[in-house]
């Protein structure tokens, strides 16, 4: 498997199969959100084994997203999970971008994150490695913590969402009735992680090429919309 696995990584880091490297590091994101539902999986029924608050409100299905232990910000315990229901006591992944993607692989493998191949694919695995090496963003350059808002241009987040987003979204964010309202969301992380990267499973575009201000822009504009 690790020679297969290696090549699969060599693959998506030359581009040789991807066409380009930003679709798989995209991809990888959506990976490291909900990993099932990109892949339209059955769900996983019971905790990860090395999740820390078994039983929890995040536990089960919820204790396998990355996400859940690392952060939106990929910061884990040193960021926005370092408090309330969220919080784990893990450590983020900031440490390991631009690492080697191989070397990151292996340790999704590992006992400790218990990926297998029903889990994720070689393919998967290369493309969440190469997300966590390549695809992370520095969020506190983006996103005040404090005032839970975003560093971006309303206006143009305005523009942005009118031309790209309020296709799918409607113009006031509700558009989409089998899931809250854009404007109930108001957590900037998780937004900007899931405009640079897309939402898991589903079609919407990952704004990635276009560089994490733009997002910052559209998510200062999105904040803004209603909440019910």
């Amino acid at each position: 498997m690790a020679l297969s696995l290696a090549f699969a990584i060599m693959l998506v880091s030359t581009g040789a199969q991807a066409g380009e490297q930003e679709s798989s590091i995209a991809r990888g994101g959506r990976l490291y959100d909900k990993f099932w539902t990109e892949n339209k999986l059955s769900k996983p029924t019971d905790d990860h084994a090395t999740y820390p608050n078994k039983g929890g409100k995040y536990g089960k299905e919820v204790s396998w997203r990355c996400k859940e232990c690392h952060g939106w910000d990929y910061l884990g315990k040193d960021g926005a999970y370092a408090t309330g229901g969220h919080a784990t006591g893990i450590k983020g992944i900031q440490g390991s971008a631009g690492r080697d993607p191989v070397a990151i692989a292996a340790v999704l493998r590992d006992k400790t994150h218990s990926y297998t191949e029903a889990h994720l694919s070689e393919r998967d695995v290369a493309d969440l490695a190469l997300f966590v090496s390549k695809g992370q963003i520095e969020m506190t350059k983006f996103v005040d913590y404090a005032a839970k808002k975003a560093k971006g241009d309303v206006v143009k987040g305005e523009q942005y969402y009118n031309t790209v987003c309020a296709g799918c979204h409607g113009m006031d964010g509700k558009k989409i009735t089998n899931a809250e309202p854009l404007g109930a969301v108001q957590n900037p992380q998780e937004m900007m992680h899931k405009i640079m990267n897309g939402q898991a499973g589903e079609s919407m575009p990952a704004l990635r090429l276009f560089g994490p201000q733009v997002s910052a822009d559209l998510v200062s504009y999105v904040l803004t919309l209603p909440r019910q």
